[in-house]
């Protein structure tokens, strides 16, 4: 489960942990602080002396206990996918008086290795109940009666410790077949004659405790196993079942800051939460209620509130990533047929921004006649656009060329010596095309930072635009052609910078999804956020922010995909009051411009950021990196958000 934790989110998602391969969690309690302290390191030293190769510790802190009770918290998910190969709740509630657990769990343990099963145990042990999840073959054949004998085993030992199925959770369809191992007949005749006085019709569950179905019946993945659909996407198929139920989706709150799930928090449906949407995908892949495989019309509605903003990637203990199961339904279910006006307008914005600004001239007519109110509303019209929208402006000329003469003013005007070597500027399609970009002063944290920065030779765009519309064979030739430009530069060793959050979070997550057989795809990885590469420069120094309320709005793909980490180090060290915030701006690329959503994409900034925004007063400055993020403050806020590099440009220095 800890190793989960650190792949998923980072080694620094994981706080320091005592050496050793599992740990024991022992909560204290007690009025005198003391007193509870004293008891504490007493129980520690009996614990060490009894076995010295033991390890532990005290935590006082509450933050750091809290970390640390988060991955238990989250081990229904983290448990289920630890392995090489699903693992399932089949065995998962299984509770034995707590001065025997020791021996339950060797002879449980035993078992597993017998069937030729792993699992991994976690739970309540101070009660003695055990969760496990166990990686039955379900989805192979043979894998029902797999599962059957082993239940059936398990059954007979916790029976024989005197122990209970459900510790915690109770019987339902799961256990009842097996409540004769634990029940005399007399008592299993007893709950069906009161099963008959108050519900003689058996309207009232039926098939739970009274008259069950076999215990092999009804499972979700053994469905799954031989159908034509799971046999043609065996990876999708897998992917889609990840989703136990766990429920972390429906949480009411986005503190410590979550992200997922900013559609739920909106509508409060279950249909539009991440567990919802899988449960669609899964009816799909088996095939039961919808039959239509990846023209499934019901699916599609499901995911359409999906703001595609991956924080289920980062925030659901299994691992879910909404986001790519949507872009790769959408590609399928668009094959071959006429698309939405918006996945060919908004979604490819930055490819029509490209050309309308290569162009002499025509951004400066596009901008004018957008600024017509019955052109603009023509035009989102055209684009499928909500015409509550405003209409990004398009910069001057391409920021690249404004970057390139910038770059040459500075080395005639002010030579400097790049203490730290060169670093590549990969310009994304946004930044290079509308109006208030980052880039002038990136460029100048760069060299204040003792950098020689210059900017990629050529175009280069991630696909981020073609993959949140499911057009993925588009997006996996740009990608192609991006890496031909960045791949040579990160392998000669000279480091890499993106600036839009979610084009970099491309190259952590979306590239080795869609191009699992190119080489190259590791080393992407090796693309830097502006934060990353200065949190490791020895003796950047940041200005001084001391008395100034900073409000931050972590694009939702950072945060998800890459980590906001660093950044949140050099905020720190700025002295300003920071806020950072959790969930989702609500925008999320072209999410909230597409006629439907507006509603939606309010509600979702109305959760965390406009309050936020509110509280903090109009003295306080709003920081987002995202293009879209920004855009929804100056919709929604009437305030214009600034960019890290436009903090870390001006102002005093301070270490």
């Amino acid at each position: 489960m800890v190793d989960v934790v650190a792949e998923r989110q980072g080694p620094a998602a994981v706080p320091e942990l005592p050496g050793g391969d599992g740990w024991v969690f022992i909560e204290m309690v007690g009025d005198d602080i003391d007193e509870v302290r004293q008891r504490s390191q007493d129980l520690v030293d009996a614990a060490l002396a009894a076995n010295p190769a033991a390890r532990g510790g005290i935590v006082e802190d509450p933050a750091l206990a809290m970390r640390l009770w988060k991955i238990r918290a989250d081990g229904a998910g983290l448990a289920g996918v630890a392995f090489d190969k699903p693992a399932y709740a089949g065995w998962e509630d299984s509770a034995v008086p707590p001065a025997r657990l020791g021996s339950y769990l060797r002879h449980l343990d035993d078992l597993l290795h017998r069937h030729g099963l792993r699992g991994l145990p976690y739970g309540h042990f101070g009660d003695g109940c055990v969760h496990c999840r166990i990686d039955w073959p379900l989805t192979e054949p043979g894998g029902a009666q797999a599962y059957k004998q082993f239940i059936e085993e398990a059954a007979d030992l916790v029976a024989r410790y005197g122990g209970s199925m459900s510790g915690e959770h109770g019987d339902g369809r799961a256990r009842s077949a097996l409540l004769p191992k634990m029940y005399s007949p007399t008592a299993i005749e007893l709950f069906g004659a009161v099963k008959r006085i108050f519900d003689p019709e058996n309207l009232l569950n039926p098939g739970v405790l009274v008259d069950p179905a076999p215990i092999e019946a009804d499972i979700r993945a053994v469905a799954a196993g031989p159908t034509p659909f799971r046999r043609d996407n065996l990876h999708f198929a897998n992917e889609a079942h990840r989703c136990t139920g766990v429920g972390k989706c429906i949480a009411d709150s986005t503190a410590g800051g979550s992200v997922m799930c900013p559609s739920y928090q909106a509508t409060r449906n279950e249909k539009d939460s991440t567990r919802g949407r899988s449960r669609a995908l899964q009816e799909m892949v088996n095939g039961d209620l919808f039959t239509d495989g990846w023209r499934s019309v019901e699916v599609l509605e499901a995911l359409d509130l999906c703001l595609s903003c991956k924080g289920c990637r980062r925030d659901c203990p299994t691992g879910i990533d909404m986001a790519a199961y949507k872009a790769e339904f959408l590609d399928h279910y668009y094959a071959g047929r006429l698309r939405p006006r918006d996945h060919y307008l908004i979604g490819l914005l930055p490819m029509w921004g490209r050309l309308v600004t290569s162009i002499p001239g025509l951004n400066r007519l596009a901008n004018a006649a957008l600024g017509l109110a019955p052109l603009a509303a023509v035009a989102k019209w055209v684009a499928g656009a909500d015409q509550r929208r405003t209409i990004p402006t398009f910069s001057p000329g391409r920021s690249t060329r404004a970057a390139r003469r910038q770059l040459h003013l500075e080395n005639v005007q002010r030579p400097r010596t790049a203490r730290h070597g060169e670093v590549v500027i990969w310009t994304d399609s946004f930044t290079d095309v509308f109006a208030g970009g980052a880039l002038p002063s990136v460029i100048k944290v760069l060299l204040d930072a003792g950098y020689a920065p210059r900017l990629l030779g050529r175009e280069a765009c991630c696909g981020l635009s073609w993959i949140s519309t499911g057009q993925l064979d588009g997006a996996r030739r740009r990608m192609r052609q991006a890496m031909d430009a960045i791949h040579p530069i990160l392998a000669a060793g000279t480091p890499v910078i993106g600036i839009e959050p979610s084009c970099t979070a491309v190259w952590r997550s979306d590239v080795r999804d869609l191009l699992p057989d190119d080489p190259r795809t590791a080393d992407m990885a090796g693309v830097l956020t502006l934060a990353e590469l200065l949190a490791r420069t020895p003796d950047y120094q940041v200005p001084d922010l001391t008395g100034t309320t900073l409000v931050a709005q972590p694009h939702c793909h950072q945060k998800s995909v890459i980590g906001f980490a660093a950044d949140t180090e050099l905020l720190q060290r700025t002295g300003a009051n920071l806020q950072i915030l959790g969930g989702c701006c609500g925008l999320a690329g072209n999410f909230g411009s597409v006629t439907g959503h507006y509603d939606v994409s309010v509600k979702v900034a109305e959760h965390d950021l406009l309050p936020a925004i509110e509280a903090a007063g109009p003295e306080a400055l709003v920081l987002a990196d995202g293009f879209s993020c920004r855009t929804q403050v100056a919709d929604l806020a009437d305030r214009t958000a600034v960019t890290l590099a436009e903090l870390l440009a001006g102002g005093p220095r301070r270490g």
